[in-house]
């Protein structure tokens, strides 16, 4: 179970304590690790044939732990609002929904968890706007809207891609 590949996903837990430093270079470079980490666990896994339901449960949920505490540091900070904190995660909110209705529909059972592809599109986003906070640029609103509709993609291509499947069982 701890392979390469899911010892790179739980660095960045690890990667995420450094922003309790309150230093722009330590924090970039962490930033940076956990996006090669991000990059370079699937890879790897892959490519080694050594891909397991653990890990690729594990690696969303290192994602999202990193994200999580770096926003609540720059909340904290001052640096996000409460409701761009929100946009921020609104991504992770929509994973959420969507696991309240496989509940709903019964759907858990036999459900592959898979990465999407407006997930790997909000993740990219997500260290963008981190990167870009660390360095004190200030975003406009707009800006956290996208994060609000790439949500809703990302919910509707999970949505479907469920519908798809469960009509090949």
């Amino acid at each position: 179970m701890l392979n390469f590949s899911n010892v790179l996903s739980l660095s960045r837990g690890g990667l995420a304590l450094a922003f309790l430093q309150d230093n722009p270079w330590i924090r970039l470079l962490a930033i940076v690790l956990a996006m090669l980490t991000d990059f370079f666990d699937g890879y790897l896994a892959r490519r080694q044939r050594t891909t397991t339901q653990f890990g690729a449960i594990l690696d969303p949920i290192m994602d999202k732990f990193f994200v999580f505490f770096v926003g609540g540091v720059f909340y904290l900070e001052g640096k996000l609002t409460v409701l761009g904190l929100t946009a921020l995660l609104s991504r992770d909110i929509s994973l959420c929904c969507f696991g309240l209705f496989l509940g709903i529909v019964r759907g858990w059972s036999g459900y592959e968890v898979k990465a999407i592809w407006w997930g790997k599109i909000t993740t990219v986003a997500q260290f963008t706007l981190l990167i870009g906070l660390t360095v004190n640029f200030v975003f406009p609103n707009w800006v956290y809207l996208i994060f609000v509709a790439m949500a809703a993609f990302a919910f509707v291509e999970l949505v479907l891609r469920y519908y798809r499947n469960s009509r090949k069982i």
